[in-house]
């Protein structure tokens, strides 16, 4: 299989279904969001969290490339090259609240906002997140324009959430200080 195929070379590309929309379509950006939190959750994946992160994050890295499969799809039509795609479902949702209450059950309780920071990895987690947020923005607004499954808005929303959470378990783990926002004060 060749990677190029130059029918992009004019600035537009294909979604499932065949029809041909300008790269810089809402549909297009939501997608390739998601495609780039993909890459940040790999990028923390391959730091040095404990092997339960790791394996859960490979988990969400999968969801994330069903919603991409999603996002890509034409609204009412099949796929041309055939065969089922996979769905986004509500236990994925589940899944990660679970995970989040999991990990959550062990942290402080929050009584001020945090500061993104601490360690590289726990950065790395928050830019992901940030990602993440950005990835739920764009598909929100192509669900004003285009229908979306409400499960693919859940899984943005509560994965932003459960990246929050991994990153302060995270500073936890690397016992690296969580430096609290406290309006007006000056940290030196």
């Amino acid at each position: 299989m060749k990677i190029y195929t130059k029918t992009g070379d004019e600035g537009t590309t294909a979604l499932f279904g065949g029809t041909r929309v300008p790269k810089h379509h809402i549909r297009i950006q939501s997608y390739g969001t998601v495609d780039e939190l993909n890459s940040w959750l790999g990028l923390l994946r391959d730091q040095p969290v404990a092997p339960r992160h790791r394996e859960f994050l490979l988990a969400v890295q999968d969801r994330l490339f069903t919603m991409g499969s999603i996002l890509a799809r034409e609204p009412d039509k099949s796929p041309r090259r055939g065969g089922e795609l996979p769905q986004l479902l509500m236990a994925d949702v589940e899944a990660l609240e679970s995970e989040i209450d999991t990990l959550n059950e062990s942290l402080p309780p929050m009584t001020h906002f945090i500061l993104p920071g601490g360690h590289p990895f726990v950065s790395s987690c928050h830019i992901a997140r940030t990602v993440c947020r950005r990835a739920e923005r764009m598909t929100t607004l192509l669900n004003e324009h285009s229908g979306v499954p409400p499960v693919v808005l859940a899984y943005l929303n509560r994965l932003s959430d459960y990246l929050f959470v991994l990153a302060r378990k995270l500073s936890s783990e690397a016992q690296a200080d969580e430096i609290k926002w406290v309006p007006g004060s000056k940290k030196e």
